[in-house]
């Protein structure tokens, strides 16, 4: 799994968790639908840190709650 990949599985996990879809996210976090659906959208296109940090934001978690997930181990290099 790439790192994009383990981030989009992350948001998607943790908008099941919080009972959310990208839209209520988006507007919990303070940032544009499209930003998050951006993430979704482009092949190789990875959220800028800014991002990530105002996701968290909007799911109420630190950026090492985000992180801690089995997601993220064994990236690979692509």
């Amino acid at each position: 799994m790439t790192l994009i990949d383990a981030t989009r599985a992350r948001i998607l996990e943790l908008c099941k968790i919080h009972n959310m879809n990208i839209n209520q996210l988006a507007i919990s976090a303070g940032i544009n639908p499209s930003t998050i659906r951006s993430i979704f959208k482009f092949v190789k296109k990875s959220p800028s840190s800014e991002t990530i940090h105002f996701i968290c934001i909007g799911f109420g978690i630190s950026l090492k709650d985000f992180y801690d997930s089995e997601l993220f181990e064994n990236l690979d290099d692509d």
